[in-house]
């Protein structure tokens, strides 16, 4: 990935551009329901800035008029799909009615949405920095244990993929400030593509099986928590240049 952030740096003009409000996450140690082979237990978290609710179709659309050539008729294969980037804007550079101002913007591929994040001198928050925030209720920095925690976000799960969007900032903020962790969009996480972990390793050259096995190849610290699981197997199944009608945003940065 380290190439592909020094080509998406070399995409991105100087212009400064008003980005989201950021909130301080503090740091600490959080048990992650991914487990990780290199550390057991707890894993360390330092103190961050996360945005408090996704990026917008009018804040990418800022974006994407000071820097062209992240407009779906320019945008290069390597960086995003043809056809299917910001495919329900009216136009590159026009909004229209299937994507109003407040809404999420969705559609956007992982370079894209790192691309923006770097323009903000930010970045795509880690998983594990995603998953604390996400773990959180409007009281309490932990609610997984809680069923009916877990059950309100898989309820979202069930609704149709052609439900119309809400705008950011629709849900009550959690004990950290952040709106929108769940029941609006799937996010893109900046490691996403290093969170599949498969118990058979005769599955990992097998691009199209770890695509489809889903949650099943998941090692998981606890298999129970479906909800989050759901959102590892989904991230799991994507190629940086994917996007989906209901996959965007936000960014986080550090606290130096």
């Amino acid at each position: 990935m380290r190439i592909a952030f020094i080509l998406i740096g070399l995409l991105i003009s100087t212009a400064s551009m008003a980005g989201g409000t950021f909130v301080r996450i503090p740091g600490g140690e959080f048990r992650s329901i991914l487990k990780y082979e290199d550390s057991k237990g707890p894993q360390k978290v330092q103190s961050f800035e996360m945005m408090i609710t996704p990026v917008s179709n009018q804040e990418f659309l800022a974006f994407v008029k000071n820097n062209p050539q992240w407009q779906s008729q320019n945008i290069a294969p390597v960086f995003a799909e043809k056809g299917r980037y910001l495919s329900h804007w009216q136009s590159p550079v026009l909004l229209g009615d299937k994507a109003l101002p407040n809404q999420p913007v969705v559609h956007v591929s992982w370079f894209a949405a790192s691309a923006y994040c770097e323009s903000q001198q930010a970045r795509l928050p880690t998983w594990l920095e995603w998953e604390l925030v996400a773990s959180a209720d409007t009281t309490r920095r932990d609610a997984r244990k809680d069923p009916l925690w877990r059950e309100s976000i898989l309820s979202w799960y069930a609704k149709p993929a052609s439900t119309p969007l809400a705008s950011v900032g629709h849900s009550p903020a959690n004990v950290y400030g952040v709106q929108d962790m769940h029941g609006l969009i799937w996010e893109w996480t900046e490691d996403y593509s290093a969170m599949l972990v498969s118990g058979d390793n005769r599955t990992q050259s097998d691009p199209d099986k770890a695509k489809f096995c889903g949650a099943g190849a998941l090692s998981m610290e606890d298999r129970e928590n479906y909800a989050v699981m759901m959102r590892v197997a989904m991230l799991s199944s994507l190629e940086a240049v994917n996007s989906t009608s209901n996959l965007g945003f936000r960014c986080a940065r550090d606290i130096h």
